[in-house]
């Protein structure tokens, strides 16, 4: 092999390694780009929440990551969502469903485990039922209750290990405290879930 066809061969190598090389740093680019816009995506449109007690057992346990869906949503009836109340206290977050809305009554039968909105029983499966035992009261000493303008009536799935609406603790949520609507469960991955 003479010089010249070394030289050549150095030079191709050389291109191909540039190639490479370049194409590679396309790649971190364009993967910084997209997860820049991912992020901004997901923090302008969307917050993560974990879950904090086991008030929404079986739907979601403790330690449960959730996304929470916060633009465009407007709050309705069975609903998981993640919100505050002023009772409570604003810089927790609870994690409860939308039973009712603005108007709507509420009646509970706590020694047969039904909940009742505007005369009709809600099919709720997904309470954690628990056999020879009432469901717990409310401390108001009330079995109705009427939703004010603007406010929800919230409850968790495990109804004898949840502070929800029933209690003067919380009461009802007002609907401009309500962070938003848990789209799906992100962790634990193995129990991925939209809602």
């Amino acid at each position: 092999m003479d010089e010249k066809e070394t030289e050549q061969e150095t030079e191709a190598q050389s291109v191909t390694s540039r190639k490479r090389f370049r194409s590679f740093f396309e790649w971190i680019e364009t993967f910084a780009v997209y997860f820049a816009i991912g992020i901004v995506l997901l923090t302008v449109f969307f917050r993560h929440s974990p879950v904090v007690g086991s008030s929404m057992y079986p739907t979601l346990k403790e330690n449960d990551i959730v996304i929470v869906r916060q633009i465009f949503y407007s709050p309705k009836a069975g609903d998981i969502i993640v919100c505050q109340s002023e009772t409570y206290g604003l810089e927790k977050p609870l994690v409860k469903r939308i039973i009712a809305t603005e108007g709507q009554t509420v009646s509970i039968d706590y020694q047969s485990w039904t909940v009742s909105v505007d005369g009709v029983i809600l099919d709720e499966q997904y309470v954690n039922f628990q056999e020879n035992e009432p469901m717990r009261g409310s401390d108001h000493l009330e079995d109705t209750f009427t939703v004010p303008k603007g406010m929800l009536f919230v409850m968790g799935d495990n109804r004898n290990g949840s502070s929800d609406s029933r209690s003067s603790s919380i009461g009802f949520i007002d609907e401009r405290l309500v962070i938003g609507k848990v789209a799906f469960r992100l962790i634990p991955f193995s129990e991925f879930k939209f809602f």
